[in-house]
């Protein structure tokens, strides 16, 4: 479509007037009007010239049904506010920018995600959503910015270094592995305020998949003795994934041991998902909670009809 059509349709759906509510309810009726191809270029274009944020988050919404490659750059130059002034009203415009950004998985993205992840002056909403995209794209070159992010222990967000594991976990490259289980393996008196950070970490090691690795494995084991209950669940689920033929033993000690009735129900599901049906028989006749044997009974009567 010419550029005076797209500026005419713009000026019919309102996207130079004060009444954003009628701009919105134009925009979203646009679909009953056009195809596919024509509305990509519609809603590029819209992106490229609206103000009103409402509008904007609209239009981004739009755009990302259809994930085409030719909406990355008004993508990126939303991210970046490269027509924008007022940045700080436009931090939800941007942080659902990254989003549609990342569902694009175009690793041309990767450098001006990293631009914005890297600025300490930048909204930790827009830098924790562009570390969740690097991984979402899953380009490695992101990797050893970051590790940086995780390791940073002056960074002012906690969220954001959550974030940066995760995003470590979804790229699965080994060069995470160190810091990561370095991070684990740090005194256990700073931990109070980074439970989150750990319960990523150990996710994250989860998914890296590294079954021969004993420093790992041996990160995860001394992480089922944590205080927290989540973390000790999150271990647990990450060393049943491990395929370490340690890890029947260790998990079916957290079944007996732990005293948290959440900890042993998914030590019980772990259990069950390694070894099967005898586990539910002998927490269900055995020494244990009368809630875990009810747990048990009801994972045998599940087990039964899948069978059946």
């Amino acid at each position: 479509m010419e550029n005076e059509l797209l500026e005419t349709l713009a000026k019919k759906c309102g996207l130079y007037d004060d009444d954003k509510n009628a701009a919105i309810t134009n925009v979203q009726s646009l679909d009953e009007r056009f195809e596919r191809d024509n509305l990509v270029e519609i809603y590029n274009y819209f992106l490229s010239i609206a103000k009103d944020p409402d509008v904007l988050m609209v239009i981004i919404q739009c755009v990302d049904r259809f994930r085409d490659k030719s909406s990355l750059s008004p993508l990126l130059d939303l991210l970046l506010m490269k027509n924008i002034d007022d940045s700080e009203k436009y931090v939800n415009v941007r942080v659902m920018s990254a989003k549609a950004i990342a569902n694009l998985k175009d690793t041309s993205a990767v450098t001006p995600l990293l631009y914005c992840l890297n600025n300490k002056d930048e909204n930790y909403k827009i830098r924790l959503t562009c570390a969740d995209a690097l991984g979402k794209i899953g380009d490695r070159y992101a990797v050893a910015p970051l590790i940086s992010i995780v390791k940073d222990e002056e960074e002012k967000s906690v969220y954001l270094r959550e974030s940066a594991a995760s995003a470590l976990g979804m790229l699965g490259d080994i060069r995470a592995v160190d810091p990561l289980v370095s991070i684990l393996e740090a005194q256990k008196g700073i931990w109070n305020k980074f439970t989150f950070l750990k319960e990523r970490i150990i996710e994250a090691l989860g998914k890296l998949r590294l079954d021969d690795n004993e420093r790992v494995f041996n990160a995860l084991k001394n992480s089922l003795m944590d205080e927290s209950p989540q973390i000790r669940i999150n271990a647990i689920e990450a060393i049943m994934e491990s395929e370490n033929p340690k890890a029947v033993e260790i998990i079916r000690t957290c079944l007996v041991e732990d005293k948290d009735e959440e900890v042993k129900k998914n030590a019980l599901i772990a259990l069950y998902n390694l070894v099967g049906r005898e586990i539910l028989d002998e927490v269900a006749e055995g020494d244990f909670s009368d809630k875990l044997k009810m747990e048990a009974v009801s994972m045998i009567s599940e087990y039964e009809e899948d069978y059946d």
